[in-house]
């Protein structure tokens, strides 16, 4: 099929686009080329004739009809979004008008094209959202998010989220537009932007900084390997049923702490310190604004009537994500100058 995927030079958006092409699909990757986005992510797809860029941004609605029209996609994979929780609290702004009106925008265009073509029942609208829209879990591990929790975003990120999904909800609804949903828990790997926690970690590591973790690092996230997100979203945009939701989880929970400190002794593994442990630069940094004690998703659902699971457990995901940045410093070092990413790394603004 033809999928225009939204945010392609994302850090998911580009699994998605490099997972899609590698299937045989014809990918049409809009992007605006915003500070966390990095063509290098799908360099190695560039040149193939199944894949074309389009520099756009999802606010422009004329754009986006321009793209629809010249390209005739089979489906919407929407990703497209302002995502870091931190970023969010300094600038809430940006994140109403990208991930609320560029949602709506895509919504409209993509309706607006459906229609045209005479409402076409294989079309699918497939809007990529984060478990972060359900709020806050207790520390009991019997209890996980599901498809049916109650939405209880608490910052402006998952706020801006959580009113996209309903958006989408509505679009279909009221419209009949075919749309599939997911919501993902926390992802790593490959070219994750360099201000996200497990980077940051990494590279702290590497410079001799400190490695900062919000509070006392009980915070519990359940981590998924990008690589295995792409794989899940391509399965659901497929095979999903028209008006469902998905969560995606990697079943992998693991407190803040435990995670930083599994970072740190596969560092002392792989590139080891002349003395000590990379652990001895853990710092507690006072806790963030309305930071979320526990995520962790029930992928029941996904796995009973899609079949998926994970095929990356956490240990090895991780090993493959610090060999990564160890061998890709051509690609991470020019991006820490952008936009004050650097800054962020040197005074301890990270975290899921």
């Amino acid at each position: 099929m033809k999928i225009l995927v939204t945010g392609g030079a994302g850090f998911i958006g580009s699994a998605v686009v490099r997972l899609a092409v590698a299937r045989g699909h014809h990918v049409v990757n809009l992007d605006a080329l915003t500070y966390a986005a990095c063509l290098d992510n799908i360099a190695c797809v560039a040149d193939s004739p199944l894949y074309a860029f389009e520099h756009a941004d999802i606010r422009d609605r004329a754009a986006l009809d321009r793209i629809f029209a010249g390209h005739m996609p089979d489906a919407v994979m929407h990703l497209a979004a302002e995502s870091h929780v931190d970023r969010s609290i300094d600038g809430p702004g940006d994140f109403v008008e990208t991930n609320i009106t560029g949602t709506y925008n895509m919504l409209e265009a993509a309706r607006a094209y459906w229609e045209a073509q005479g409402r076409p029942e294989a079309f699918r609208f497939h809007h990529i959202s984060t478990d972060e829209v359900f709020g806050s879990l207790p520390m009991d591990p019997a209890v996980k998010f599901t498809e049916t929790t109650p939405y209880d975003p608490r910052s402006p990120y998952s706020a801006s989220k959580a009113a996209s999904d309903h958006l989408v909800r509505a679009w279909h609804e009221t419209y009949g537009l075919p749309v599939v949903l997911t919501n993902c828990s926390n992802n790593y790997g490959p070219y994750h932007f360099p201000e996200k926690l497990v980077p940051v970690v990494i590279l702290n590591a590497l410079a001799g900084r400190e490695l900062p973790i919000y509070g006392r690092g009980e915070n519990i996230r359940d981590w998924l390997y990008v690589e295995d997100h792409a794989d899940a979203l391509l399965t659901v945009l497929e095979r999903g049923a028209v008006g469902r939701s998905y969560n995606i989880g990697g079943e992998n929970e693991r407190t803040n702490l435990d995670l930083v400190r599994t970072l740190c002794a596969l560092l002392d593994e792989i590139r080891p310190k002349a003395s000590g442990s990379y652990a001895d630069q853990i710092a507690f940094v006072a806790d963030r604004p309305g930071h979320d004690a526990r995520y962790a998703i029930d992928p029941s659902r996904i796995q009973q009537e899609l079949g998926w699971r994970p095929s990356v457990t956490v240990e090895e995901g991780l090993r493959r994500t610090v060999q990564w940045y160890l061998d890709n410093e051509a690609w991470w070092r020019p991006l820490q100058a952008r936009d004050g990413v650097g800054e962020r790394l040197g005074t301890a603004r990270a975290a899921p």
